[in-house]
């Protein structure tokens, strides 16, 4: 006698259902979130194209009921950097935040706390400074060549370090090639006198270290209180009203 499989069948669906349902409806609000983040940094930093946005831990609903999103990523390219005499660019810009919330008039995003690292190409460092620089032997140096009267040129190292105020700072010189006359020192404290801001990083990260790679400087920022203001709101849907609010 053959057993009737139907009735398990369609517990089987029915199950299958209760499972998938929720999971496809979870993904669809994550992808708005993600969607609507993207879209509202690039408005408010001025990036060419939108960042890459993940949002971390399931199920996302409850996070955007909640109004608190526990752990995005964000990784964004070629932050300009506007209103400055030495724009210095930021090549690639990766943001690990916690606890993001929006204001509740919609006009802010928070983050609870935030770590970020900032990739600033040599090629970029030497636009902003008028001079060519590039990745010294030693650790935490930068290697600048000055070009003199009659073409000649001095080769020079200097350490990088980070100050206050999301800046940049160069010291202790080392002569490296060539002899370095007064007009050289010259141009050196006219071009590294002062430090180089960092512009256009979100509100409250504050830069923690320097490093030099071969390509270019890695920035460390971390801080608490992080703050976005992007432009632009939305109002489409129920759904999507409510990822709104907790992108």
């Amino acid at each position: 006698m053959r057993t009737n499989s139907r009735p398990f069948l369609i517990a089987l669906a029915a199950l299958l259902a209760l499972v998938l349902v929720p999971v496809a409806v979870d993904r669809f609000v994550a992808a708005r979130v993600e969607s609507r983040t993207a879209k509202a940094f690039q408005e408010g930093m001025g990036t060419p194209l939108p960042p890459q946005v993940h949002v971390r831990g399931v199920p996302v609903l409850t996070q955007v009921a909640s109004g608190t999103l526990r752990h995005v990523d964000i990784t964004a390219h070629d932050i300009p950097a506007d209103g400055s005499e030495r724009p210095l660019p930021v090549t690639e810009l990766a943001l690990d935040l916690h606890g993001v919330s929006k204001s509740d008039d919609d006009k802010e995003a928070r983050a609870r706390k935030a770590e970020a690292t900032a990739y600033l190409s040599y090629e970029d460092i030497s636009n902003a400074l008028g001079i060519e620089v590039g990745q010294a032997a030693q650790p935490g140096r930068i290697t600048a060549t000055v070009l003199l009267p009659l073409d000649s040129k001095v080769n020079i190292t200097t350490a990088v370090s980070a100050t206050s105020g999301n800046r940049i700072s160069f010291h202790d010189f080392q002569v490296t090639g060539g002899t370095l006359p007064a007009i050289g020192r010259t141009l050196l404290d006219r071009v590294f006198a002062e430090p180089i801001q960092l512009r256009n990083i979100p509100e409250g990260l504050n830069l923690r270290s320097v490093s030099t790679t071969a390509t270019g400087l890695t920035a460390h920022f971390s801080g608490e209180s992080v703050t976005f203001r992007p432009d632009g709101s939305s109002d489409e849907g129920s759904t999507e009203e409510s990822a709104d609010r907790a992108a």
